[in-house]
């Protein structure tokens, strides 16, 4: 089973756990990175010929939001492009609903603290324009966010380009799996997969 990291930054940062065991291959625009392949999110179809229908599985966290809105398709696109048809993507982006809500809520303001992580504390101002310790340390714009999602337009985006069979769950992160066609009963269960997917119900 071989699945593709896009956009991860470091091979040395944990994917989950349902990936052990699998061919872990990176993709990743900065060239300082320890990348496999060297790659525009956006141009994989045009520039990954030779790895068309070759994974099992996408894994894309937290790299749609660094792409303007009119440029998610594309990047949609080279991951259908390089997927099997049994195949599935799970994205996992910032949850824009739950912060923004929490910060009306409980009067938060823009730079209150929304998790820990292994990067430090993550503020809200964070979330929504892209990690600013980073941005500031690697002179570079890669991780600055240009767009948004919440679970509905997320799922909306999924099903339109492409991805028919979507399954969401969301707290302060979304989390989607997407198929091209439906998963049996035991890819549901290795993937964890306890919801029904869009157009049902969604947690």
């Amino acid at each position: 089973m071989k699945v593709l990291n896009v956009g991860g930054c470091s091979k040395h940062i944990a994917i989950p756990q349902h990936y052990a065991g699998w061919d872990h291959l990176m993709l990743d625009i900065d060239p300082s990175s320890d990348a496999d392949i060297f790659c525009d999110s956006r141009c994989m179809v045009d520039q990954l010929p030779g790895h068309k229908g070759d994974f099992d599985a996408v894994y894309c966290s937290h790299n749609l939001e660094p792409y303007y809105r009119h440029d998610i398709p594309k990047v949609l696109a080279g991951l259908k492009f390089v997927l099997k048809d049994d195949g599935f993507i799970e994205i996992r982006v910032p949850n824009m609903r739950y912060i923004f809500e929490k910060i009306v809520k409980e009067g938060l303001d823009i730079d209150a603290v929304m998790y820990e992580s292994d990067a430090g504390p993550i503020k809200a101002i964070d979330m929504i324009y892209g990690l600013g310790a980073y941005i500031e340390q690697s002179s570079s714009d890669f991780m600055c966010h240009k767009t948004g999602f919440t679970p509905k337009t997320l799922a909306e985006t999924l099903y339109i380009n492409g991805f028919p069979h979507i399954f969401i769950g969301a707290s302060i992160e979304i989390v989607a799996y997407a198929f091209l066609n439906a998963p049996s009963i035991e890819k549901m269960k290795q993937l964890n997969i306890k919801h029904s997917p869009i157009g049902e119900t969604t947690s």
